[in-house]
């Protein structure tokens, strides 16, 4: 039996309302880990099919903190990207919430090339992550700043910094950081990241609106959880967009903290008789042999370039300002 519901169907992507542990009660509130959104069976509503847009609607009505979750699946031909747009309604009040995109990892030690677009504050976790008293372990030094993903600080005094820009790396470790966009300074292109996997040649990519999603977090697990029920089987890395406060929680995500102090929110508030409307954008392509790491996207009318660090380049066509405007 697993501890939690959201342990169940821990792969893919999914919603997180609110994100995180919610190990701390908000409000009279008991949200379960990741929030109900994450482990709770969805009802389909329609799957239409018209001018070359397939779609899947599901929802969820919410009772922890009543509300409504719609989530939106779309497929464009041609384009390799799944639009996903999740409209809340009800729900009132502050929360945290956020995307959990988890990838599959190659056995090759930093055979996955992560980037992302540039960021205002990278930060390692405040609290503890992996306590070794539940037979976990961690490598990332607690609550320390860092403005590269190849230098990150650690524990270790003979090597305090590692590179957590490629993976599977520090095996026998189970990290997490989160990279911070301040809104205000945001541009006016969506906010991206990218994994290369040079085993299997071909990348994966997201798309985000930072002004609505400030924070990406990165969970990296390579074998550093030995409790039930990872027994220290699982590899996988994580890349999880939203707003919140690392893989806290609801409360600690809408109280005063480090990085809303920093003019960077953790939280968001869902007003009475206004839903939130939440876009990103996820996709995959081949890439040549030799495809290096991501280090630049060009955004063009519907279409994006993705540029390695040799000049090659790989282009596809998506509607990128769906993460502003859902439509499609």
């Amino acid at each position: 039996m697993m501890p939690c519901p959201v342990l169940a169907p821990l792969r893919g992507d999914f919603l997180c309302l609110p994100f995180g542990g919610n190990a701390t009660h908000y409000h009279g509130e008991s949200h379960p880990p990741h929030g109900e959104v994450a482990g709770s069976a969805w009802t389909w509503v329609e799957s239409p099919q018209k001018a070359g847009v397939t779609m899947l609607t599901i929802s969820l009505e919410t009772l922890v903190r009543p509300g409504k979750v719609t989530r939106e699946f779309s497929l464009v031909d041609g384009h390799p990207a799944i639009y996903l747009r999740s409209v809340v309604e009800g729900f009132t009040g502050k929360t945290s919430f956020g995307h959990h995109a988890i990838l599959a990892v190659p056995e090759k030690e930093r055979a996955l090339l992560v980037s992302t677009s540039p960021f205002q504050l990278g930060h390692t976790c405040p609290h503890p992550f992996s306590r070794p008293e539940n037979g976990e372990y961690q490598a990332l030094a607690q609550d320390q700043a860092f403005t590269s993903l190849e230098a990150v600080p650690t524990l270790f005094k003979d090597a305090p910094l590692t590179d957590c820009s490629s993976y599977p790396a520090r095996k026998g470790y189970a990290d997490l950081l989160s990279l911070f966009e301040k809104p205000a300074t945001a541009s006016n292109q969506p906010s991206w990241s990218v994994v290369v996997n040079t085993e299997e040649n071909w990348l994966w990519y997201c798309l985000k609106d930072p002004r609505v999603m400030p924070a990406r977090a990165m969970w990296m697990e390579n074998h550093g959880r030995h409790g039930h029920p990872w027994n220290g089987r699982n590899c996988c890395l994580g890349i999880e967009d939203g707003c919140m406060y690392f893989d806290a929680g609801v409360a600690e995500s809408c109280a005063d903290n480090a990085i809303s102090q920093r003019g960077i929110p953790t939280c968001c508030e869902v007003q009475a008789g206004l839903p939130l409307a939440i876009h990103t954008i996820q996709g995959a392509l081949r890439v040549p042999k030799g495809f290096g790491r991501v280090v630049d996207i060009a955004f063009g009318n519907d279409q994006l370039t993705f540029i390695e660090g040799n000049g090659q380049r790989v282009t596809a066509t998506v509607r990128h300002a769906f993460v502003y405007d859902g439509q499609l």
